[in-house]
């Protein structure tokens, strides 16, 4: 799996400052993708990341990369718990929830749009464009923002800067690893 392919799409997870990002790649070996998987579950799990496939097909792999306790905090947010609830999912604990996610994933023809929470998106957002897609929205970028427009707008940004900056510090010869900071 290219290192300059999970830069591009999970740096602010890896700087520490978003929950969680999904990537896709193309699946040419399954055996290979899990050996990947598992490398770099080994090299980021002291950095608090961890890396899980959410679906393989025989064309693709859809993988997030997310901070377990930055999730757990996001799904203990009274908003999102009751969303994720009323939609009958199972609080135990975030691996139970990504559980079902995985399950939701497989099993629906539809996306599940609560995937948002799991991404650290605002619980409000998720619930606007679970509920109106196209009506009410503030702001365009990782996500569709219905409140708080200046937040968000603040938050792409940063994203983006944050995404630009590990890109170029890769090229100058920092590894994935070196890039992943540390948090608790």
């Amino acid at each position: 799996m290219p290192e300059e392919l999970i830069i591009e799409h999970c740096s602010p997870t890896l700087a520490g400052i978003k929950t969680g990002n999904l990537f896709s790649v193309k699946v040419i070996n399954e055996e290979k993708l899990n050996n990947e998987i598992r490398e770099l579950n080994d090299s980021l799990r002291d950095k608090g990341l961890r890396v899980i496939p959410l679906k393989v097909t025989h064309k693709y792999a859809l993988i997030y990369i997310y901070r377990p306790s930055r999730l757990m905090n996001d799904l203990k947010d009274p908003q999102a718990s009751l969303l994720l609830k009323r939609m009958g999912y199972k609080l135990k604990n975030p691996e139970c929830c990504i559980v079902e996610l995985v399950q939701r994933l497989k099993c629906e023809e539809s996306f599940p749009h609560e995937i948002g929470l799991f991404l650290g998106y605002p619980p409000s957002d998720v619930e606007c464009f679970m509920k109106h897609p196209c009506s009410g929205v503030k702001c365009r970028g990782c996500w569709k923002a219905y409140s708080e427009p200046e937040k968000a707008a603040n938050l792409f940004e940063r994203f983006r800067i944050c995404t630009e900056t590990y890109q170029e510090m890769h090229k100058m010869g920092k590894s994935l690893t070196q890039l992943a900071v540390t948090t608790v």
